[in-house]
């Protein structure tokens, strides 16, 4: 949920500089009585930080500054270290820098007076030559809140604007915000600054601005209107937290904006690539012609096919906006498309499923036909919570109708049985709706609710029965018996609102049931002391009804009744009964309202309507707090009304000219206009093909989300300015045609302009696709440069940067190869059986610092690490039945390390069935498993006849789920059962595979810590030799050899059988006849239990 009213945190659309993540693993752990404030021993720990920070070795400075911001990351307060910090300000040191900025940046608001001491260092590191101190000082500035540095801020502001760095710019469009809440009156001066930042190309800065924009003046949709199609373009390639923001700020553009395309059912789009720019006497011409049908204007159809592609965002927040635009802004024939993706959230965490469920809720309410294809998601699952269920509930009972209910009835009946009694409760509700929606049904639903009035479940029954009396309301002549029924069940009913309904049905068609309303208020009468307020009420009720229509009987009751009611604790109930003596009690100080008694009570009540309580939530925008609450939120921006006409599209037309020349002043270098035509390049093949991609659940963009991890974590370290594919979303765009093609040209121009001002030849990064294709791929690529390099030359006549003729090369690919797009949103790992390096490019193609980043990506694990043949077969059996306790029987098993006979998962077991005896034993087999959960055994076929003397060897498969627990089974024949167990050594619960020395470095590298276990061994004589020890360590455990460069370093790597985890073995000859034996590996268990089976192999003889 992310809604208007919730602000845009700092945290979402930056990285913390690097220096934060490696203070946490030198932070201390703090003694024990750190967490008394009074007797705190923090005093000294932070006396010896004080020291180290005044010290003059840098070492001990940066020490402490790790510590320092390691104690802030763990919520301890070191406030008191600010003065000490402060002075480190102006530190040479770039990494002290970079740390002292971050401590400042937390405390700068607490301790503003300090801080205000160092506000000249800060504006001078505004004029730093690294991006990171430059934009960290603007934020130490902007943290500051005192009001008199409120020019030296907006100064600041104002030049970070202009900063080549883009992620400066994204600094000052947070400031912005900081400086708009400290002093509202600077607001006309910051809407100049956020006018400028919004005509910004990067992609880095889209999202932050809008943000400020939608603070600080949202009701400036003018400063819109130039930059629309600029930020519908650029959507697809800014940070997910800065598109939720953006399309929630474009969802209310459209709504002022464009004209509604719901008037008509008809949709005619009559739209092509050039009509856009064609002239205005052309376009009333148009108009003209198809006056009485609605026509969707260009620029809003641009807006639903530049978020469309985004519904297949990995962020849960993405594709809620996404929905919300359509939702609110798109034809009803095209808002379809999101319910599938809606669906899909539903596999997130129960906080997101709660979000979507709640709007999916609202939708089915107005358009059931979205959700219906798609029931069967939102039937209830055991493990959901009771918030989950019910709103599940909710929609299955939107979307009900006279072709499912049957499904649904029978669905309701197993949910009534749940243990949540709140959830069967609100199912006994969803029947009653049901029963009243859908006329067909009333009848079934009824006679289903009287059954449950037996049930032994209090809230059941009582739920049950206010769902009666309301469904009675609707037509309560036909159900006199019903009545006489429930008033039958009021002596076992204990639950107040249950019993009141019945007393309320009673009183109410006490003239249907004459005999019987009487000796009910008798009853009651009885225990009226003891009854709830709200019973007393209607036994109150019930007397004075039978006192108008039968006094005959009941006079006396009802005087009773009013006397009790006169005295009682509760002035409501007194209250009541001296109005009622009033009323119906003749006197002579009665009123004239005695006369109409009876048409005041007995008053024709119109039936209660069953409706859905989110019937009225559809007045808030979805995906926004206010929804989700059912109330306003603060900062709530109301979505206006369509306008009636269409406002002049040609205020969002961009003079392409004068946008360029207007960047090259900042940037110093000129650059030539490319075609506009850019703007929509998209086929309508392609557009067909990216409504069936956008739909799809596929979630493989894992592949090149590294992909661009690794590159923005590049760009940042080397303080580089230009970090416009920081964006984590930018890998999914790259996985559709439809987002390749709609990125504007604009987009290109300002990277042009970028690369051309540093005078460097910019390489484009590679897509997911180029990701996939390794080195068969190579050739092709190669192959369609060439050809896009002449198609390119032949149509500009000019020669291209390697950047503008990567883009066009891309076309031409996807041309070429429209099946493998296809492949590549399956599991990559099933068609990367074949283990091969990675090609790597040459240099001429790829600069250097690129080419060093694909060297390290590979295709998955089986691309660099793969199972190999197993290296020793160990000749060792164990004794799996002994004659003499298997009546002549016995029976002994060896580990054969043969992979995958019986499945992934197995480990293969050779056993030996021998008859010692001098008869035949028929019928040899395995019965009767115990096993652990998870384990599984893959039996071998059973023996038919053994012969005396005869020995025969047979195969099976256990998977022992990565453990040492014994698999335990019956080993039977015709006559008898033996109890037998198997228990596998460690070693024979891996599969050895190979790798090179540098794969087993890195993955070695990424083991470390808690993954690691390591023992110091002293070496038995004959086992020092290099041959002897590789001999003894594979016998013992399933291992496969890993070539080593040292002759006193020997590696050795498996994978386990079950889960695939990696386990390396590292054994580092020392002098002194010992080594140090360490294993690597995320299953710590078996690692430990390995280490302790290798030990005795190494050191004995």
């Amino acid at each position: 949920m992310f809604g208007n009213g919730l602000s845009y945190g700092e945290q979402g659309g930056e990285a913390a500089p690097e220096p934060l993540q490696e203070a946490a693993p030198t932070t201390t752990t703090p003694s024990a009585p750190a967490a008394f404030g009074l007797f705190s021993s923090d005093t000294k720990k932070n006396e010896d930080l004080k020291q180290m920070l005044e010290s003059s070795k840098d070492s001990a400075k940066l020490d402490a500054m790790k510590r320092i911001v390691g104690m802030i990351a763990k919520g301890k307060n070191a406030s008191e270290l600010f003065p000490a910090v402060v002075k480190n300000v102006a530190s040479k040191n770039i990494e002290i820098k970079k740390l002292v900025y971050v401590y400042l940046m937390r405390y700068a608001e607490e301790q503003q007076d300090l801080a205000l001491l160092s506000i000249s260092t800060f504006q001078r590191a505004l004029k730093d030559p690294n991006q990171l101190i430059r934009a960290s000082a603007l934020r130490v500035l902007s943290s500051i809140r005192v009001p008199i540095i409120v020019p030296i801020m907006m100064l600041a502001i104002k030049e970070a604007s202009s900063d080549l760095s883009p992620y400066v710019r994204k600094n000052a469009a947070h400031a912005i915000q900081k400086l708009y809440s400290l002093d509202p009156e600077q607001k006309e001066m910051l809407i100049e600054v956020i006018e400028k930042l919004l005509k910004d190309r990067s992609t880095l800065v889209a999202g932050s601005v809008v943000m400020a924009f939608e603070e600080v003046c949202p009701d400036r949709i003018d400063l819109i209107h130039k930059n629309y199609r600029k930020l519908c373009n650029l959507l697809v390639d800014v940070e997910e937290w800065g598109q939720v923001v953006i399309i929630h700020m474009l969802t209310r553009y459209a709504r002022t904006q464009f004209v509604s395309p719901w008037k008509n059912d008809e949709v005619v789009e009559e739209y092509s690539e050039n009509n856009f720019y064609e002239s205005d006497e052309e376009q009333k011409e148009k108009d003209r012609k198809v006056k009485n049908t609605y026509t969707m204007d260009p620029d809003h159809r641009l807006l639903l096919r530049n978020t469309k592609p985004l519904l297949q965002s990995r962020n849960a927040a993405v594709v809620m906006a996404v929905a919300q635009l359509y939702w609110h802004s798109a034809p009803k024939s095209e808002a379809g498309i999101v319910s599938k993706s809606l669906v899909r959230l539903l596999r997130s965490n129960r906080e997101v499923q709660y979000i979507v469920l709640q709007n999916i809720a609202t939708m089915s309410i107005q358009r059931k036909g979205m959700f219906e294809p798609y029931m069967k998601s939102f039937y209830v699952r055991s493990t959901d919570p009771t918030m989950i269920k019910t709103l599940k509930l909710e929609i299955l009972t939107n979307l009900a109708n006279e072709a499912n209910i049957s499904t649904l009835l029978r669905e309701f009946q197993t949910y009534v049985k749940s243990q949540d009694k709140q959830f069967a409760a609100a199912t006994i509700q969803a029947i009653g709706r049901c029963a009243a929606n859908i006329t067909e049904v009333t009848d079934t639903c009824l006679n289903g609710l009287v059954c449950l009035l037996s049930n032994r479940d209090e809230i059941v029954v009582a739920e049950s029965v206010v769902v009666i009396k309301k469904l009675l309301q609707t037509q309560p002549a036909h159900h006199g018996e019903i009545i006489k029924h429930m008033a039958k069940l009021l002596d076992n009913i204990t639950v107040p609102v249950a019993r009141a309904s019945i007393l309320w049905l009673i009183g109410e068609y006490c003239e249907r049931v004459p005999k019987i309303a009487p000796d009910v208020l008798r009853k009651t009468a009885k225990t009226f002391t003891n009854e709830d307020d709200l019973v007393k009420l209607q036994i109150l009720n019930l007397g004075t009804k039978l006192y108008l229509t039968n006094s005959k009987q009941t006079k006396l009751l009802t005087q009773y009744v009013l006397n009790l009611g006169k005295y009682d604790q509760s002035y409501d109930i007194r209250d009541r009964t001296r109005f009622i003596r009033q009323l119906i009690v003749p006197n002579e100080k009665s009123g004239a309202l005695s006369k109409y008694a009876k048409k005041i009570f007995l008053a024709q009540k119109p039936a209660p309507l069953l409706e859905s309580p989110f019937k009225d939530r559809d007045h808030f925008q979805l995906g926004t707090l206010s929804h989700t609450l059912n109330s306003r939120a603060t900062g709530y921006l109301e979505l206006s009304d369509w306008p009636e006409v269409a406002p002049d599209p040609s205020v969002r037309n961009v003079d392409v000219a004068e946008s360029a020349k207007e960047w090259t002043g900042i940037l110093g270098k000129t650059k030539k206009e490319k075609p506009v035509e850019k703007f929509y390049s998209e086929s309508e093949e392609e557009e067909d093909e990216s409504a069936s991609t956008s739909s799809s659940e596929s979630e493989s963009g894992s592949e090149s989300e590294k992909e661009d991890k690794e590159e923005d974590s590049s760009d940042d370290s080397s303080g580089s300015s230009s970090s416009e594919a920081s964006s984590d979303s930018e890998s999914e765009s790259k996985e559709s045609a439809a987002k390749k093609t709609s990125t504007a040209a604009d987009e290109s121009d300002s990277e042009d302009i970028k690369t051309k001002a540093k005078g460097i030849s910019k390489e484009k990064s590679t897509s997911s696709s180029s990701d996939t294709e390794s080195i068969s791929s190579e050739e092709s690529s190669s192959d369609s440069k060439s050809e896009s390099d002449s198609k390119s030359d032949s149509e500009s006549g000019k020669s291209r940067s390697p950047t503008s003729t990567k883009k066009e090369e891309k076309p031409v690919r996807d041309r070429k190869a429209p099946n493998k797009q296809d492949v590549y949103l399956l599991d990559l790992d099933d068609f990367c059986p074949v283990a091969t390096p990675v090609a790597v490019p040459t240099a001429a193609v790829l600069s250097p610092s690129l080419t060093a980043d694909l060297e390290g990506l590979c295709l998955s694990s089986s691309s660099v690490i793969d199972v190999t043949t197993q290296v020793s077969v160990p000749t060792k059996t164990h004794e799996l039945l002994h004659r003499m306790s298997g009546k002549g029987l016995a029976a002994h098993y060896h580990f054969s390390r043969q992979p995958g006979i019986f499945g992934d998962h197995m480990v293969s077991v050779q056993v030996t069935v021998t008859n010692t005896t001098d008869q035949k034993i028929e019928n040899i087999h395995i019965k009767e498993k115990k096993l652990p959960p998870g384990m599984r055994v893959h039996e071998f076929n059973p023996i038919e006849c053994l012969e005396p003397a005869g020995s025969i060897t047979v195969s099976m498969g256990i998977d022992f789920c990565d453990s040492t627990q014994m698999a335990s089974f019956q080993l039977c024949t015709k006559d008898d059962r033996f109890d037998v167990n198997i228990q596998p050594p460690v070693g024979e619960l891996l599969l050895p595979v190979t790798m090179s020395e540098k794969d087993f470095k890195k993955e070695q590298g990424m083991l470390t810590g808690m993954n690691e276990t390591s023992a110091t061994i002293a070496v038995a004589p004959q086992n020092s030799t290099r041959l002897v020890i590789i001999e003894r360590i594979v016998k013992a455990a399933n291992l496969g050899v890993v070539p080593s460069g040292h002759d006193n370093i020997l590696r050795f790597a498996a994978k386990t059988v079950h889960s695939g985890s990696l386990m390396l073995v590292t054994v580092e000859m020392k002098e002194s006849s010992t080594a140090q034996l360490i294993i690597n590996t995320e299953k710590t268990v078996i690692g430990s239990v390995l280490l302790r089976e290798l030990k005795p192999v190494l050191s004995q003889g």
